[in-house]
């Protein structure tokens, strides 16, 4: 028979004696009255960025669908099998969330691949392929830019395709008109894996700027 990857049940077994004993109580009422999460995240399927994780979020607190880039396609009601689509309606719905974070991540692969044309091109038969079909317009405009980086263009699109996704969660019906009561946000938030540095979105600009650098210092330590 074969058997289930080792690793994981030891770290079921860590998770079992460790987090699941500390927080048991939670977790049971979690089972019997169920889940409010405040927020739903859409994250990359990249395995050095979970949500749950950079946000320290414990069981319950988040809803968390994850796809190739982070990517919220936009509202095609048209009959076909819609993964992220169902899950934001049903958080919206059914969880009523109180917010919606598109997180994006440094050195994406998902973006690297369409930003990046001597990378082997992904089959346009295959899902990927067409998946990243959602930021290929953005990527050939950045492509473009001379005066970028690679590393400089990489960074440009991951936001870019923040921003696109945040202007496509706006064509649900039910997430713009939430929107407008004010009982629902939209926020847009970047990670960067190699300094663990978190930027967010300004609603307004669009622009992304680090929360520590707005945040007031801490008190120094009083002197010995």
């Amino acid at each position: 028979m074969q058997q289930f990857p080792e690793r994981l049940l030891n770290g079921y077994l860590e998770f079992m004696s460790g987090r699941y004993t500390a927080e048991r109580e939670r977790y049971r009422t979690l089972a019997e009255s169920g889940q409010t999460p405040h927020t739903l995240v859409v994250a990359c399927c990249d395995s050095r960025a979970a949500p749950e994780t950079i946000f320290d979020c414990g069981p319950g607190e988040l809803f968390v669908v994850r796809n190739v880039a982070n990517m919220v396609p936009p509202y095609e009601p048209d009959g076909q099998y819609h993964a992220t689509s169902a899950a934001l309606e049903y958080a919206v719905q059914v969880l009523k969330i109180r917010n919606i974070v598109v997180m994006g991540h440094g050195r994406c692969g998902g973006i690297q691949a369409a930003l990046d044309p001597n990378m082997e091109p992904l089959s346009p038969g295959d899902f990927i392929g067409k998946w990243m079909g959602l930021v290929r317009p953005a990527a050939h405009q950045i492509q473009s830019n001379d005066l970028m980086t690679q590393s400089e263009r990489q960074t440009a699109l991951e936001r870019v395709s923040i921003r696109n996704s945040i202007s496509n969660l706006r064509t649900f019906p039910n997430v713009r008109a939430l929107e407008d009561e004010g009982t629902l946000q939209l926020h847009g938030a970047w990670f960067d894996i190699s300094s663990g540095e978190l930027w967010v979105m300004d609603g307004k600009s669009g622009d992304f700027f680090r929360p520590s650098d707005t945040m007031p210092a801490a008190d120094p330590e009083p002197a010995a």
